[in-house]
């Protein structure tokens, strides 16, 4: 399968495969050393599981992951996922356009979740004992709000009457006053820490 996508994503024009393996700790060994934008990985490997190796990746090698998974139903693996900090997820079902897709949108660091699942799963993250104080402005509160409601940086952007641009700032600060590694965790953590309602 890895071969496969090989090809098929090799023959994208504007997306180059650097590198494929099928371990975690080639993965990882890999990534440290052909530094990606952006990690396609799968839940199950003959090593270990694709979270495990998806932490390490976004934390320490500051890539994006895409988790593939043969079910996007899977709501206790899509969590488990989201905590890792993967940017989202495609099932293997999906059509070959929806992979190149997300990994696009992975590397503009977009959602990769699709806004009925993040809407059944918001409700499900449990609440952090202590509120955050994050010192978001107003206007980044009101980005947050759409960032959890699935919203990509061109729908912030029109919904707010401001540039693409300026979006992508607001949202590049949220990220980064939350401490997270992508805006699904953003999103996360915000639910965790009462800054947004799910």
């Amino acid at each position: 399968m890895a071969e496969s996508l090989r090809l098929l994503l090799g023959s994208v024009p504007d997306i180059e495969v650097v590198g494929v393996t099928g371990t975690v700790a080639a993965g990882i060994a890999e990534t440290t050393r052909l530094r990606p934008d952006v990690v396609l990985m799968d839940y199950r490997l003959p090593d270990g599981d694709g979270i495990t190796a998806a932490r390490q990746i976004v934390v320490d090698l500051k890539a994006a992951v895409v988790m593939l998974t043969a079910s996007g139903d899977d709501d206790e693996l899509v969590l488990r996922a989201l905590e890792a900090g993967c940017a989202g997820f495609v099932a293997k079902s999906e059509a070959v356009s929806t992979l190149v897709t997300a990994v696009r949108a992975a590397s503009a660091g977009e959602l990769l979740i699709g806004p009925s699942v993040l809407a059944r799963l918001l409700p499900r993250i449990s609440r952090l004992e202590k509120p955050i104080s994050a010192g978001l402005s107003n206007r980044e509160l009101e980005v947050l709000d759409l960032m959890a409601l699935g919203c990509a940086d061109r729908e912030i952007a029109k919904r707010l009457f401001i540039s693409v641009n300026t979006a992508r700032k607001h949202v590049q600060n949220i990220v980064r006053k939350l401490g997270a590694h992508s805006k699904l965790e953003a999103v996360m953590i915000a639910v965790r820490g009462d800054i947004v309602r799910p």
